[in-house]
């Protein structure tokens, strides 16, 4: 599958990438463009949302845009055209006959690969599949109806692709494949979708066994009246009462991350109260430091730092369950994931390599993470490949909490809110600053001695802040 075809016309039509790796559709967030606006290769059209990230489409080409395909809000399947372009740069948009729409379906394997097509941008591609497509005819649609959004809407007149004649069955090319890898004529299938849409409910209902008749029991006198029970009454709901929220994107996701992460690796969470009064005076020299000035300099650069020295000392922490294979993988970098709340719900985006960094560089990849994701800019990649992470939920007020793992890591440190409370420094109660840690970790990978000695280490590193030279 590739993300553009083009009629004789020169009507170029561009589809929905896989913006990230294996994502199946993705919501248009905001169209930048609208019918009759000229486009250059490379220009922004569209931001849309997917699972990980919000993500900014670029068009491939030049050309005058003759249809928006969906509007805004809308989720897409990776696959389908949202945008066409006259590439000719021809007739006005409102000139263009809906019939000469590309509707595609699956064409013979043997069929020559166009030329000219101009490579995708890494990350916007959508992998090439070995099947071609071929144009079909459409139908012209009555004037009242608006121009854009009409793809889906035609019909055919002649054989179907099943060998019945008549209307097409309307189905998304994913409903398609399962119809035809279960064996599935969809002309006979009763649709039960919008518009009559045939899902992929309707294709497994069509395939599951009818029930059996029942065996009529003979009688010999007139049966007894039958009592028929009232259907019961549709569920409603008070919308003055009550907000629904659709579920999905990024909140989708983190929710299916969740349920996966708790109840497939087995969490243990181990808690410890500090003083960290020296590491707050540490921070404010540093923020009078000439080398930090222009970075940000906060108590979590600290907090991150003395986790990375605290995996350095016990690097066993920092691993991965290969579950196919039954193996401990163990990483010899570290990828540090800093869970960000956003609009669109929470993310974790990792500083890559922060094992490397000196801690200038640090706090530059630690402000630029959280400035790309206040932007809701954060990229997939920035999101894949963590192997511990930091969250602070001290900036909410709260003392701390039993944080769920990053799907795929070992380990993960909450960090609860810094407080002036009274405390025993040399023998003597005092006012100091204190905060409590909370670190949860994969019991399969982590023991309870290899995960109270890294929580101990952050610790006392931040208790001590001068270990950080020491222990380093």
């Amino acid at each position: 599958m590739t993300t553009m075809t083009e009629n004789a016309s020169g009507l170029r039509e561009f589809k929905m990438p896989d913006v990230g790796e294996g994502l199946t559709e993705a919501e248009i967030l905001k169209w930048y463009v609208q019918p009759g606006d000229t486009v250059t290769d490379g220009q922004v059209v569209c931001e849309v949302e997917t699972a990980k990230a919000a993500v900014e489409l670029p068009i491939p080409y030049d050309g005058v845009v003759r249809e928006l395909r969906f509007p805004e809000g809308t989720t897409v399947d990776v696959g389908q055209v949202i945008i066409a372009v006259d590439v000719a740069g021809g007739a006005p948009a409102e000139e263009v006959p809906v019939q000469e729409t590309v509707t595609e379906e699956p064409a013979p394997a043997e069929e020559p690969k166009p030329e000219g097509r101009k490579p995708v941008l890494v990350g916007y591609g959508v992998a090439e599949s070995s099947t071609k497509r071929r144009p079909r005819k459409g139908v012209e649609v009555p004037a009242q109806q608006p121009e854009p959004f009409l793809a889906a809407t035609a019909v055919q007149g002649e054989l179907n692709g099943h060998g019945h004649t008549g209307q097409r069955p309307l189905a998304k090319p994913p409903v398609r494949k399962l119809a035809k890898d279960l064996g599935v004529d969809l002309a006979t299938v009763t649709p039960s979708g919008p518009d009559g849409i045939i899902t992929r409910e309707d294709v497994h209902a069509a395939v599951a066994p009818a029930p059996a008749p029942a065996q009529a029991p003979v009688v010999e006198e007139a049966p007894a009246p039958v009592r028929v029970q009232a259907p019961a009454p549709a569920v409603t709901y008070d919308t003055a009462r009550e907000t629904r929220i659709p579920v999905k994107g990024v909140r989708k996701a983190t929710a299916q991350a969740m349920i996966g992460s708790a109840f497939t690796a087995p969490h243990v969470t181990e808690f410890v109260t500090v003083d960290v009064t020296r590491t707050m005076r540490l921070v404010e020299e540093l923020k009078q430091d000439k080398e930090m000035q222009g970075l940000r300099v906060n108590p979590l650069l600290l907090i991150a730092k003395a986790l990375l020295v605290a995996i350095k000392r016990h690097p066993e922490v920092n691993a991965s369950w290969d579950e196919a294979n039954q193996e401990i993988v163990q990483k010899h970098y570290v990828n540090l994931g800093i869970a960000a709340a956003t609009p669109r719900g929470l993310i974790v985006p990792n500083i890559k390599d922060a094992h490397a960094k000196a801690l200038p560089q640090l706090a530059e990849s630690l402000g630029e993470l959280v400035a790309t994701a206040r932007e809701g800019k954060t990229s997939p990649a920035a999101m894949q490949g963590g192997t511990v992470t930091i969250t602070n939920v001290g900036v909410f007020g709260v003392d701390t909490g039993t944080p769920i793992l990053n799907p795929g890591e070992s380990a993960i440190l909450a960090v609860g809110a810094i407080k002036l409370q009274p405390w025993v420094h040399k023998g003597k109660v005092k006012p100091r600053q204190v905060t409590t840690l909370a670190l949860s970790f994969d019991h399969r990978l982590v023991d309870g001695e290899l995960g109270s000695k890294v929580l101990a280490d952050v610790a006392a590193i931040l208790e001590q802040p001068k270990r950080l030279i020491t222990w380093a």
